[in-house]
């Protein structure tokens, strides 16, 4: 096959990479489809896989060895992965899955309907498609949900040179596994007793036993949350604990990355979903109609919320008209209140995160942030009010703007604190209706303020 063409593409810098992957393919070089991708970053990667059509991109993991097909989906995120397995025939899927790392496999499989799942893992070895099975079982916040099947362990009686001589003569089996520790297990069940560092097992005795050189392994159970997850690996220089069930039978390990990463996941998927995304998780290669309905449910939502922050100064009109100034600052009492109301909704979000804070200690938090609130609200208070008496001229009008704006900034601040706190409460995720709740009370609560304290001194200004 004539591949001159081809290589020449791949040699010119000026060529994008999705143009490069779409030349390989469409001379079938599958030698320089590898040798592209392997070559490539991560993030380059997945950039180029999102400017193929979806067509393409699964005849892509179709040409490429199982191994590197596997990294690529390690790339991208999960549902799309989800999509392109799906996309193949059973068999392949199965010989792509089966390259993953046990976590990564119940994360993709989890992803796919029940019977697709249950199809391509009947096509994996058993015992692989036992453990991904055992972890999709698991929450995904939790550290069975977390744990990789991948890891060291030997019965306790176990020689050093023994083991040592197991992971040099078989380094591709072990390359998925975190070879820097090695768990020490009980001679006739699978029951933890110890850990040994790789540092440990190369400066042992000759002759010496596993039991000899371990240490007391710290232990997480099957079911700790993520959050106190973070918090032992705060506490820990491990990089890796042991993931254990009631009977202290070693059933996978959790690493510090993955905590990390979960943790981080968590936070883009409430950030993402504050801003409307509710589906939590949008990319845009989803069809258009889906994408446009996610956000419409959200956005229609918002609609009657602002109708009734209009009903105010519609209340208000007269008012509105004799002081026309108004109009200025009613959109900067509002916003300037909504964003403390959210520095405060953001910090109450990481702290439920984290564990830090329960519904039940709302009043709690509430008094902080009054208190944050209160001395925020008057330094902002004051600021806008000086500018409107210098604007106009009348420091009754600065009285006017500058106190609305102080009080809406404590109203808002201490509803910020408390609002996810009780949705939390009443089973409403907080990270989709703590948004438009809070914008919608700022916003009304500022017109009213201002148009109400400006009604009160019409006369005055």
């Amino acid at each position: 096959m004539d591949t001159t063409h081809a290589e020449e593409t791949v040699s010119t810098e000026l060529t994008p990479i999705w143009e490069t992957i779409e030349t390989l393919m469409s001379h079938d070089d599958r030698e320089g489809l590898a040798s592209l991708l392997s070559a490539v970053p991560a993030s380059d990667r997945v950039h180029a896989v999102f400017h193929l059509s979806e067509e393409d991109q699964a005849a892509l993991l179709r040409m490429l060895p199982a191994e590197l097909a596997a990294d690529l989906i390690e790339d991208v995120p999960d549902s799309h992965a989800a999509e392109l397995i799906d996309a193949l025939p059973v068999r392949e899927a199965a010989e792509i899955v089966s390259e993953l790392p046990s976590h990564e496999q119940a994360d993709l499989l989890s992803e796919l309907d029940d019977e697709d799942c249950e199809a391509i893992l009947q096509c994996m070895d058993a015992e692989d498609a036992a453990d991904a099975r055992d972890l999709i079982g698991y929450d995904s916040d939790v550290a069975g949900g977390l744990m990789m099947k991948e890891f060291v362990s030997f019965p306790a009686i176990t020689l050093i040179s023994t083991v040592l001589a197991e992971l040099t003569s078989h380094d591709d089996d072990y390359a998925l596994y975190n070879a820097q520790y090695t768990y020490v297990l009980s001679t006739k069940t699978n029951r933890l007793l110890g850990v040994v560092r790789l540092r440990d097992l190369i400066m042992a005795a000759d002759g010496a036993t596993l039991r000899d050189v371990a240490r007391k392994a710290e232990w997480v159970s099957v079911d700790t949350p993520v959050e106190d997850l973070a918090e032992r690996f705060q506490a820990t220089e491990m990089r890796t604990l042991p993931v254990v069930n009631k009977r202290r039978f070693l059933l996978g390990v959790v690493r510090r990355d993955q905590v990390n990463n979960a943790l981080a996941e968590r936070a883009e998927q409430d950030h993402l979903k504050s801003q409307g995304i509710i589906s939590g998780e949008e990319l845009r290669s989803m069809p258009v109609r889906i994408r446009a309905k996610h956000r419409l449910s959200w956005l229609t939502v918002n609609i009657g919320l602002n109708m009734l922050a209009a009903s105010v100064i519609a209340a208000f009109e007269g008012t509105l008209e004799s002081v026309i100034a108004l109009a200025v600052f009613l959109p900067i009492v509002s916003d300037m209140s909504g964003c403390s109301g959210n520095q405060a909704v953001a910090v109450s979000m990481r702290e439920l995160t984290l564990g830090i804070v329960k519904p039940a200690d709302a009043l709690r938090v509430w008094g902080k942030e009054a208190a944050v609130g209160a001395l925020n609200g008057l330094a902002l208070g004051v600021l806008l009010g000086a500018a409107a008496w210098a604007w106009k001229g009348n420091p009754y009008l600065g009285l006017v703007v500058g106190g609305a704006l102080t009080l809406n900034t404590l109203i808002a601040v201490s509803l910020g604190g408390t609002i996810p706190l009780a949705l939390k409460r009443f089973g409403v995720d907080p990270a989709v209706a703590s948004g438009p709740v809070l914008t919608t009370v700022t916003d009304t609560c500022g017109f009213l303020l201002v148009l109400g304290f400006a009604t009160l001194a019409l006369p005055l200004l």
